[in-house]
């Protein structure tokens, strides 16, 4: 519902003395998160004197053409209170809880964050991934999103995401399940819930994470506002995961934030007959990290010889231990029927002596054993694929 409009020199006077926190409220409920002009103006002359160019007509014509009538319907203080009854505040660069990665932004960088949830965002941020996907996510892309994030979570890491269906939701459900934390940076009001079937889940996050948003509560989402919050996803956190995406997603946006960004840009594949994975594959060729485990996803974003993943490894079999010889033999023994240790010579291409003494080994450890016919492999200890 839209406000009636109120005096200018009210609402100058209200945020005069309300503060900085007041002064970027108003602003955040007029102008889009990242809007040029504005950034540019508050970074130069500061969010008061900002104020101060869209309500005084003479100062900035332009300006004021653009924001007054957005201007004269905002209760920033109203705005405030929303969020504190819902347990939010506001955040701006100043502040001890400002995650500074956002800074890497340059002039868009935002100019406050609207938060709903736990204390402390700033510490939380440090160690953080972002995990992004499609909303119309197969059963494999929730899948992945969600073990990953569990695991990820566990491990002591705030999973990001965008609080949509599909894999966001998977991601957020995920790290809620682990035990850990999850952000979801919305493109709405942090006071709304967007998809509006998500507000069970939104309000688990503000009891294990956290809720952020660049606009005023009351705000609500509309394409633009899902483009740009992307390169806050992105800021935030220390790389970027995309578990599936089509060739145009909202997505693969995330992801050349990250890299412009200098942030690690990590892909899971996909398989090349689904639409939904072309995006990460395509990102795969183009220089992304491939993923397959959590683990990966850790020693791609982590300290530097400090969180490396385990080297996968297949099935332990009978044979792993054995030396190139007794190994050799083995392999040139049939599943069926037997061989002198002469013909095992001819076939490996080994000194008669050392296969007799490689099937002395063998023998000892139950690996083969001796017929009238010749030597032949101990059932059980078949190889695997071996004819029986």
């Amino acid at each position: 519902m839209q406000r009636a409009p109120r005096d200018p020199a009210d609402i100058l006077l209200e945020v005069v003395h309300a503060g900085e926190h007041a002064q970027r409220a108003l602003i955040s409920a007029i102008a889009e998160p990242g809007e040029p002009t504005i950034s540019r103006l508050i970074r130069e002359l500061g969010a008061m004197a900002t104020i101060e160019r869209i309500t005084k007509p003479d100062l900035d014509p332009a300006l004021h053409a653009r924001f007054f009538e957005r201007l004269i319907r905002t209760d920033p203080l109203g705005d405030l209170d929303v969020a504190a009854r819902l347990g939010g505040r506001v955040i701006i660069p100043s502040d001890i809880d400002w995650p500074s990665q956002l800074n890497d932004l340059g002039p868009a960088a935002p100019w406050l964050l609207w938060v709903r949830g736990l204390p402390d965002l700033r510490l939380s941020m440090l160690r953080s991934i972002a995990v992004v996907g499609a909303r119309a996510a197969t059963a494999y892309g929730d899948r992945v999103a969600s073990e990953f994030a569990a695991e990820l979570a566990a491990s002591g890491w705030c999973i990001v995401s965008g609080g949509a269906f599909g894999v966001d939701t998977s991601a957020h459900r995920g790290a809620l399940a682990g035990g850990g934390r999850t952000a979801a940076v919305l493109a709405c009001g942090v006071d709304l819930s967007y998809p509006p079937r998500n507000e069970s889940l939104f309000d688990h996050i503000c009891e294990q994470g956290f809720l952020i948003s660049e606009v005023a509560p009351g705000a609500v989402p509309h394409r633009g506002r899902f483009l740009v919050r992307n390169r806050v996803i992105a800021a935030l956190t220390r790389g970027t995961v995309v578990v599936e995406a089509a060739l145009r997603s909202g997505s693969l946006a995330t992801a050349r934030a990250a890299e412009e960004l200098s942030r690690m840009v990590l892909a899971v594949p996909g398989p090349i007959t689904s639409s939904l994975s072309a995006g990460a594959n395509q990102l795969l060729r183009h220089g992304a990290h491939a993923v397959t485990s959590a683990a990966e996803v850790i020693e791609a974003v982590g300290e530097i010889g400090g969180d490396l993943a385990p080297v996968p490894r297949g099935a332990v079999t009978l044979f792993d231990h054995l030396d190139g010889n007794s190994r050799a033999v083995v392999d040139a023994l049939p599943g069926r029927g037997a061989m002198s240790a002469a013909e095992l010579a001819r076939n490996v291409g080994i000194a008669p002596a050392d296969v007799v003494g490689a099937l002395a080994l063998l023998e000892l450890e139950g690996l083969v054993r001796r017929r009238a016919d010749g030597w032949c492999l101990v059932r059980r200890a078949l190889p695997l694929g071996a004819p029986n």
